[in-house]
């Protein structure tokens, strides 16, 4: 009877370790963390959100990138300054699901109002493994007039910045930080 005894309270405690061992994962402040590290482009941290790989899903484009190659497209990405702002977020189905705003002096210029978007973040364990991208409020004849506008005034003006609508490295994003600039003070 003792062995008996002894042997369920040890499978008690057996399956009580295994529950407290498995914690559960707040996929809800990863995701806040990575959206403020992101308006803060601070490499560490937003490093530390994600897997050694992430998939970047925004419509018919899937690409995948190594986390190196990711944090150096988020290089690009932090020399327009970017601000992000959750509207709603929510767990759902394992995955996070947030509407977001982002305003930069590339989108300011282009679109002239902040993005709005829905994305998916899928999770592998602590980690973000993938972001779907879905635009609410695209204006695409607003950007294109724009960028147009901008990309045949840096031809003629200033040739030796052309291309850099389609860099996305740092330098690139200099580049179409300068173009933008003597763009707004051409007179």
């Amino acid at each position: 009877m003792k062995k008996l005894i002894v042997l369920l309270l040890i499978l008690v405690m057996g399956f009580a370790s295994c529950k407290n061992s498995e914690k559960q994962i707040d996929k809800i402040e990863i995701s806040k963390q990575y959206f403020k590290e992101l308006s803060h482009s601070d490499d560490s941290k937003i490093s530390n959100c994600l897997t050694d790989s992430i998939t970047i899903i925004e419509g018919e484009y899937k690409i995948i990138y190594s986390k190196k190659d990711y944090l150096e497209l988020l290089k690009w990405d932090a020399v327009f300054s970017p601000n992000y702002k959750i509207l709603e977020i929510e767990e759902a189905g394992g995955m996070v699901k947030v509407k977001i705003s982002k305003i930069d002096k590339r989108i300011a210029f282009l679109q002239e109002t902040p993005f709005i978007m829905h994305q998916t973040i899928k999770f592998q364990k602590e980690k973000i493994i993938s972001i779907e991208t879905e635009y609410l409020d695209f204006k695409e004849a607003t950007w294109e007039r724009n960028k147009n506008t901008l990309i045949s005034w840096i031809d003629k003006n200033h040739p030796e910045l052309n291309g850099f609508i389609y860099d996305q490295t740092e330098s690139g994003g200099m580049k179409f930080l300068k173009a933008i600039a003597l763009y707004k003070n051409r007179k």
